[in-house]
């Protein structure tokens, strides 16, 4: 269920929609600005955050609620990639493996199917401490039934098998081998939506006996020039699998790759167009999804976006906020 922003008789549907999604938690200091956020927790229990913008801007807190200050870009040079999009960077998603520290990174421009997943590393998180390793060799042109943007890493537990899931729009969510640093073996669909291909965004991550898909669905962007039709905003969507490598299936056993996802998370109240999304097994709260939004009593530009975040119950087998 999602609000139609400017009627009047969706007014009569708020109070019914904020029992069905809770209201983003706390957030203090440079809470806006931060598209398509990561985020992961340093030993000593400083936050990072990274988002799409300033070269990959870092902002730092010592707790998940802030305060978030600026800390500089990761990238302040832009991308070794030579491909258009390499001083404007997207799309970080941020993992530690063993004692080092990978940030993978989108280059590319709005629509282009001329895209790479590149990849920095840093033993500190810092600013001022990621060297730029260049592309994954995950890349992408329109011969090619996947745009290679919005990279995700995901470890199969108990082995040492990583996997990059990523995607956007064309034939939706693919994923493919890595080391974790370059792609080893073929790209796979694991999520499309043959009738609505507008899917991107894709973060796996294992709770209990289940991987789960989460991915963004809609349109992400613009809102302020040219919102979209009721329903068809950014919301974020799960399916789920036993295996790292699928099939998933959502909560009525439909195939993610035929149209599947069970909302996890949609516009309601005073939030719209929640997504760009991470999960993140917090050590202190336990499973958190965080995720950028409009706040519409603020304004609906792009750089107006705000973290959000919610912990996350996967008690029923799957994910409610």
């Amino acid at each position: 269920m999602v609000q139609t922003w400017g009627m009047v008789g969706a007014l009569s549907l708020l109070p019914c929609l904020s029992h069905v999604h809770a209201l983003p938690e706390q957030c203090l200091g440079v809470c806006v600005n931060s598209h398509d956020p990561s985020i992961i927790r340093r030993g000593d229990g400083t936050y990072f955050r990274f988002s799409t913008g300033g070269r990959i801007a870092i902002h730092t807190a010592p707790n998940i609620t802030g305060p978030w200050t600026y800390r500089g870009a990761a990238l302040p040079g832009g991308s070794s990639i030579n491909l258009p999009g390499n001083q404007d960077l997207w799309a970080p998603d941020v993992a530690q493996v063993g004692n080092q520290y990978y940030l993978y990174y989108s280059v590319s421009t709005f629509g282009s199917q001329n895209s790479a997943i590149g990849i920095a590393r840093s033993t500190s998180l810092d600013a001022g401490t990621w060297t730029d390793l260049g592309s994954t060799g995950v890349v992408s042109n329109p011969s090619l039934p996947y745009n290679a943007i919005d990279g995700n890493l995901v470890n199969e537990e108990g082995t040492s098998n990583y996997f990059l899931t990523f995607g956007s729009f064309w034939q939706g969510i693919h994923r493919v081998r890595v080391t974790p640093t370059k792609q080893h073996g073929s790209p796979y669909q694991v999520a499309f939506d043959p009738r609505d291909p507008a899917i991107e965004g894709p973060t796996v991550f294992k709770n209990g006996e289940f991987y789960y898909l989460f991915f963004s669905k809609g349109s992400c962007c613009g809102y302020d020039r040219n919102r979209p039709p009721a329903g068809k905003e950014y919301r974020i969507m799960v399916c789920r699998s036993t295996s790292p490598v699928g099939p998933f299936v959502d909560k009525q056993g439909r195939s993610c790759r035929d149209g599947g996802g069970t909302l996890v998370l949609g516009s309601h109240d005073w939030v719209y167009g929640p997504g760009g999304q991470g999960v993140y097994r917090d050590p202190v709260l336990g499973p958190i999804l965080y995720y950028h939004y409009v706040d519409t009593r603020i304004g609906f530009a792009d750089g107006q976006k705000k973290f959000g975040w919610n912990r996350i119950n996967f008690s029923s087998g799957w994910p409610v906020v």
